[in-house]
This record gives C-alpha cells, structure tokens and sequence, in this order.
C-alpha cells in the first residue's frame, strides 16, 4: 500500500531526514519519500499499518501530519 501525507512544519533538509527516520522506524513501513518542496510524504506500508499510526510517528516529530 502506498499513503500520501501532507507535513507543515518542516523548513530543512534535517527536518525532512527527522520525519523520514519517524516514519521509516514504524514496523511495516517498507520505505518513505519525505519531501520539503511539496511538504508530503509517500509512504509505502503493509496492510497492517494504519493511517493514524503514521500521523501519530509525524505528529511525535514534532510536525504536522494531515
């Protein structure tokens, strides 16, 4: 599966490695493209990992996750 999130908060590219290490760090998450520019991340997941829980990963970075 593949979810897309939208990320405010994030102003370098050490905030965009912090979120990626966050969302990367979930068991089940296979990979996650973190973008500064389009302030999103792809993550590409297992069925058993919920859109809250990837929210929660951002959201206990520091930033915002929609």
């Amino acid at each position: 599966m593949k979810t897309t999130l939208k990320i405010e908060g994030m102003s370098c590219d050490h905030c965009v490695k912090h979120v990626t290490g966050a969302l990367e760090g979930i068991s089940g998450v296979k990979s996650a493209k973190v973008s500064l520019k389009e302030k999103s991340a792809v993550v590409e997941h297992g069925d058993g990992v919920s859109l809250d829980t990837l929210k929660a990963a951002v959201v206990e970075a520091g930033y915002e996750a929609a």
